[in-house]
């Protein structure tokens, strides 16, 4: 078995505001799951930029 270190990639703190009906969305989506609010956003935001990506 090779076991390798998980290594984090490097971020950047961006401060950004959402609509209160949208955090609360995403709060009850994502309560009693093992995720958290930036997780959540971040794998939204990747997958929108990747079907993005996919339509050019």
């Amino acid at each position: 078995m090779n076991f390798k270190i998980p290594s984090i990639p490097p971020t950047t703190n961006k401060t950004i505001r959402f609509p209160n009906d949208l955090i609360e969305d995403v709060e009850t989506l994502i309560q009693n799951k093992d995720c958290t609010f930036s997780a959540f956003v971040i794998a939204a935001v990747k997958a929108a930029v990747d079907e993005v990506d996919n339509q050019a």
